[in-house]
């Protein structure tokens, strides 16, 4: 099995230490990690909360583009996930 493969089933989670918050003052949601907080968009927000450990990659993207004219936008949620991914806010198990 290759490496791409093996990375389309895995599943996401949020890093240990990382939560999504919502900040009702500010009406929005940040991300929040031990040594900070990233303040997120809607669309980032929602991305994440789907990073719970039951999704892989493509169940995520599917969920948040459910339309098929949308599929375009899916290069630009796996782009946001390959960041995230990078940044540490989220793995794969």
């Amino acid at each position: 099995m290759n490496a791409r493969a093996t990375t389309q089933q895995c599943r996401l989670r949020l890093a240990p230490g990382r939560h999504v918050h919502a900040e009702r003052p500010r009406d929005c949601h940040v991300l929040l990690y031990p040594t900070g907080m990233v303040q997120l968009n809607e669309c980032a927000a929602a991305i994440l909360c789907l990073c719970d450990g039951t999704r892989t990659r493509e169940e995520i993207i599917a969920q948040v583009l459910p339309r098929a004219r949308e599929a375009d936008l899916a290069v630009d949620v796996r782009a946001f996930l390959d960041v995230a991914r990078e940044r540490g806010w989220i793995i794969e198990s």
